[in-house]
């Protein structure tokens, strides 16, 4: 199992493809109407494939989620093995099936109702190679295009996914815990709290068999966590967060920076507590460079050599919903690190008081 592609529900798919390149170095690969009502873009980097769809009409399916919904993720499509076998497992649990299976030359799919407003697109592929392997719409068409918007520097090192975190309500962590075990197949790993002075979190991590699919799920542990917020403008629970993995994250940060990407700003004092941790496997240049970029840093007894480098956008939409991670691994590093974890949780908090939507005070426990 692995993730095939993001597809997002937005308002203007063409404004948000040349978001893609200008912004991330994405390439433009391809754009099709899947119907008379929608409009969809599709843009790559490395591993990663993003489809952007928006309304022609009132028929469009993205103008029924926009309704309902900001512009955020509408569907997560994996890549399965036997895709007969998935679906009818998936009805055997329950599961709401939105398009019967479909056959095209180089593939076989379906897609089923997940947590909330979200699907799931489930795709069998034949193994090709060369040009054969180009992607299609739904009716088997293809219009591919180079990029209109330039991007002015070198490709960045957007390599894949690392992770895809879900957010649900108080109380549905268990449920849709239960949920991707049964239907999807995927297995608990680890599960943590997360706990201010302020507010909370209760997480737990999903991955598939072949661990290629790390699929955290997020639920509000108080009454004004972050958590809360994000489904409150969501209006329902949806995906908070997509983690883009990189080979070089102080260069990648740079160069969106540059490029005019917004970044969770991390204070000066994170950095002097860092230095005062034992055995810091950075070098002092690096350290400074990290520090320069606001980029978090975590690593793991015994295995020191295994840091986990990341840092986050601010909410790419006009809602503070959806957002990116950027993450870099080294060594192998494994897990999500509670270190930098909570100290997201602490920059996004920030960011509510700033909103007004988080009040200093103590944790109100919904439990």
């Amino acid at each position: 199992m692995k993730i095939d592609r993001i597809h997002f529900y937005v308002e203007d798919a063409k404004a948000w493809r040349d978001w893609f390149v200008s912004k991330l170095g994405f390439q433009t690969v391809a754009n099709y109407s899947s119907d008379r009502n929608t409009d969809t873009e599709v843009v790559k980097s490395g591993f990663v494939c993003v489809a952007l769809s928006s309304p022609r009409s009132p028929f469009s399916p993205v103008w029924q989620f926009l309704r309902h919904h900001p512009p955020g993720v509408a569907d997560v499509a994996f890549v399965v093995e036997d895709l007969e076998t998935a679906i009818q497992k998936a009805i055997a649990h329950g599961a709401k099936v939105l398009q019967p299976l479909q056959l095209q030359q180089d593939c076989k799919w379906g897609k089923i109702s997940a947590w909330g407003s979200l699907a799931h697109t489930l795709i069998e592929r034949r193994q090709e190679t060369g040009d054969r392997r180009q992607k299609k719409n739904d009716k088997g068409e293809v219009k591919s295009q180079k990029s209109k918007v330039k991007f002015s520097h070198s490709p960045l090192p957007i390599t894949g996914i690392d992770h895809i975190v879900l957010n649900v309500a108080a109380g549905d962590l268990e449920p849709a815990v239960e949920w991707y075990e049964k239907i999807l197949g995927l297995r608990s790993q680890q599960a943590f709290t997360i706990e201010t002075d302020r507010s909370a979190l209760h997480s737990q991590v999903m991955v598939s068999s072949n661990s290629c699919v790390q699929f955290p799920i997020n639920q509000p542990a108080s009454p004004n966590s972050q958590i809360q917020e994000f489904l409150d403008c969501n209006r329902g629970a949806g995906i908070q967060h997509i983690a883009l993995k990189t080979s070089n994250i102080i260069q990648a940060i740079a160069q969106f920076r540059h490029n005019g990407v917004s970044f969770l700003p991390v204070p000066p004092t994170y950095y002097s507590q860092l230095q005062e941790r034992l055995r810091i496997p950075i070098s002092a240049d690096e350290l400074a460079a990290i520090a320069g970029q606001q980029i978090l840093v975590d690593w793991q007894n015994p295995h020191p050599d295994a840091l986990l480098l990341q840092t986050f956008t601010q909410p790419i939409f006009n809602q503070p919903t959806f957002f990116f991670e950027i993450i870099e691994r080294r060594s192998q590093a494994m897990g999500f690190g509670e270190g930098n974890f909570r100290a997201l949780f602490e920059a996004i908090e920030r960011e509510q008081i700033k909103r007004g939507s988080l009040e200093h005070g103590g944790v109100e426990s919904r439990e």
